[in-house]
């Protein structure tokens, strides 16, 4: 069977991964320069920061498997076991990181598979001579027998649209939180202690990791994550305004450190509002799936992009 993924984020590498060792013909198309999607690590001269994702956890034993075949082949290692330092709240469960940023999993994950990064699908129509056709936007088409579609749903919706599918209405009014990102690179040690992130330390931010105290980056380097009400109300304001404000607002975690350089990083669809009841949905072999149905984290994106595979494998 020909599928075609769209979305290179966790849920559809390992999706493709189940079925090409399935046997199947897999390719994946994303529109961004490398894979991982909202799993993204940057390099900012010496420094090494993870500017979407910072951590996972595992509750379910079918991403347990995975993840333990990660450990073993040196991707993931345990960050910590929670983020309040009078440890009297943390539930041990282990948060893991990637062993050099939260790419290193995507990376992983891509071996060996057919992706393709800087292509952007267009959109999903019926084929002459194959069932469905994904269509990109340099005028390319790929044949395809099905089609998993992980991006955002807003996204997922535009693609659809020529496929003659009628998605629930219910899908149709997903909303997703925003989440503009602070990336600072320091001359001396932040104000974090040790484990190096914070969660919901006050009224702006509701994230923030030192990647040094984290373990992957050489130079002291704090991302900050802007809480969802926040980055609603400064969206649209200018990026240069965001972002002065947001280094104020961080003073207290800059601490007596120098800001060496800083930049912002928009995430448009962070997190869904809404998750849908079944771990992914499909329909005449189009199959969407991602954070919004197995849940707004990288076990619940996962395990969709597993049970999408696993209903194409099926039919």
């Amino acid at each position: 069977m020909r599928v075609v993924v769209v979305g290179a984020g966790i849920a559809g590498l390992i999706a493709a991964q189940s079925l090409s060792k399935s046997g199947h013909d897999v390719v994946v198309v994303d529109k961004g320069r490398s894979p991982g999607g909202r799993i993204a690590t940057r390099r900012i001269d010496d420094a090494t920061l993870d500017h979407g994702a910072q951590f996972f956890t595992v509750r379910d034993s079918l991403f347990e498997s995975h993840v333990s075949e990660w450990i073993a082949s040196g991707v993931v290692t345990e960050w910590c076991r929670g983020f309040d330092t009078s440890t009297q709240n943390n539930d041990g469960y282990p948060r893991y990181r990637g062993v050099h940023g939260m790419t290193d999993i995507a990376k992983h994950l891509a071996q060996g598979l057919d992706v393709r990064c800087n292509t952007l699908a267009f959109s999903i129509a019926r084929g002459a001579t194959s069932k469905w056709q994904l269509k990109i936007d340099d005028g390319s088409v790929l044949d395809a027998d099905a089609i998993i579609v992980t991006c955002p749903l807003p996204q997922a919706y535009a693609l659809l649209v020529t496929a003659d599918i009628e998605l629930p209405e219910s899908m149709l009014r997903t909303e997703y939180d925003r989440t503009i990102c602070l990336l600072a690179v320091l001359n001396q040690s932040s104000a974090v202690a040790s484990p190096g992130g914070l969660q919901n330390p006050d009224e702006t931010f509701s994230f923030i990791a030192d990647n040094a105290i984290k373990g992957i980056s050489s130079a002291v380097a704090l991302t900050l994550h802007a809480n969802p009400q926040f980055s609603l109300e400064h969206w649209d304001a200018p990026q240069q305004d965001v972002h002065d404000l947001l280094l104020t607002r961080a003073k207290p975690w800059i601490g007596d450190a120098t800001v060496v350089t800083s930049q912002v990083k928009k995430w448009r669809f962070a997190t869904p509002l809404t998750i849908w009841q079944e771990r992914y949905w499909a329909n005449e072999m189009i199959v969407l799936a991602g954070d919004a149905f197995g849940g707004p984290k990288i076990e619940g994106a996962a395990l969709s992009g597993l049970a999408a595979a696993n209903y194409l494998a099926n039919n």
